[in-house]
């Protein structure tokens, strides 16, 4: 039997992987695992942990936090930056960079290495670890380069090598749109209107940030409201 855990941050992309999951293998063959990396906000992991309540599957939380001390990433409560208004296009032509102040160091490499760690001690079946990374996170490989089709196909054969074939990576949407994400999301039904995108804090999605502005527009293209606005 194959059995899933699902890396949750609780924001759109996750969520509708969970409930893929769930609909592939049923909530008692499938896990959440988020992971606390020093957000700015405990926003993300309330709405994780709202989301596995409602599909009903069981929820782990582990630390990472320590590893990001030195980084200056504005995602992160200790940066000294403010979060950047504008998609991830209008920021790299303005800094002349392919990254991003968003970007924190080899943050899903980390977060996947602990996902096949924790997999490998929950269960002896095979597993699959369900990822979130769309197109629209990296276009020509810049903004997110761990989101990215070759570093997703490294880690999976890197997984796969150090589990004995046992972990294997399922990346479902990652040569798709964010707006192709909603759309299966809204076929599936996942509540949306538990999930927390912006990068902002506060109690209300700022809607100038990189990924608000993804967000608004994959629902748009759906010809649908965001949920969790109205």
């Amino acid at each position: 039997m194959t059995k899933a855990v699902v890396l949750s941050s609780g924001g759109l992309d996750s969520t509708t992987c969970l409930a893929m999951a769930v609909e592939e293998y049923g909530s008692e063959n499938v896990a959440a695992l988020s992971i606390f990396y020093g957000q700015r906000h405990s926003a993300e992991l309330e709405a994780a942990r709202a989301v596995a309540k409602f599909y009903n599957v069981a929820h782990y939380e582990l630390n990472a936090s320590e590893v990001f001390r030195s980084s200056n990433s504005a995602l992160l409560a200790t940066s000294t930056d403010s979060i950047a208004e504008g998609s991830y296009a209008a920021q790299i032509s303005k800094n002349n960079s392919p990254r991003v102040s968003t970007y924190v160091p080899f943050r899903n490499g980390l977060m996947i290495s602990m996902a096949a760690s924790f997999a490998d001690g929950l269960s002896d079946d095979e597993i699959e670890i369900f990822v979130g990374m769309h197109a629209d996170d990296t276009k020509g490989n810049t903004a997110y380069a761990d989101c990215s089709a070759p570093f997703v196909s490294a880690m999976n054969a890197a997984i796969k090598i150090g589990t004995y074939e046992k972990i294997r990576l399922n990346a479902p949407f990652l040569c798709q749109t964010k707006a192709d994400v909603v759309k299966v999301g809204l076929k599936l039904g996942v509540p949306y209107q538990l999930t927390r995108s912006c990068y902002e804090r506060g109690d209300k999605p700022c809607g100038k940030c990189a990924t608000c502005i993804d967000r608004a527009k994959a629902f748009e293209l759906n010809g649908v409201a965001d949920p969790a606005l109205t």
